[in-house]
């Protein structure tokens, strides 16, 4: 199956690429192969590094933030703003899913909800025609809760 959807964002990266007249280059290839082989979120340093860890290419950063931008027009990858930082995933076969984005310690979540997803599927939108969205869901992790209880717990026993 993995494979299948390789050779299928292969195929769709080399129709995009004729049709807008760009280059085939091997690093783009290799990219797009490494991005379908991650599971999840990514950003570039994380990219970069998977990259040099694999030892098929070694490709620069200004060559990784090109093909990403060319990526995201050719709708094979997803684009999320947390916080500060830029993270991606792969678009292609990708179940739709949730974020839940701590606003203290920046800790990204998935979530899946099929009461969710189904009460957005279902959502009328006048004019408009949906063709993805995302959902993201700030608050504070267990995490970071537990540790401000802790905190004020012993702010208190102090005085």
């Amino acid at each position: 199956m993995e494979e299948n959807i390789k050779e299928t964002v292969k195929q769709m990266l080399t129709e995009y690429l004729q049709k807008n007249g760009h280059r085939k280059t091997p690093e783009r290839y290799a990219i797009l192969d490494m991005i379908y082989t991650i599971k999840g979120h990514f950003d570039i340093d994380t990219l970069y590094h998977s990259m040099e860890d694999e030892g098929q290419f070694r490709v620069s950063r200004a060559t990784l933030y090109n093909t990403i931008i060319l990526l995201l027009d050719a709708n094979l990858v997803i684009r999320h703003q947390f916080g500060n930082s830029s993270q991606y995933e792969r678009a292609y076969k990708n179940e739709t899913h949730h974020h839940m984005i701590c606003t203290e310690c920046g800790k990204v979540t998935e979530l899946e909800d099929e009461n969710l997803k189904k009460a957005i599927v279902e959502t009328k939108l006048k004019k408009f025609t949906a063709s993805h969205y995302s959902l993201y869901i700030y608050g504070v992790c267990s995490k970071c809760t537990w540790a401000k209880r802790r905190k004020k717990t012993n702010n208190i026993k102090s005085k």
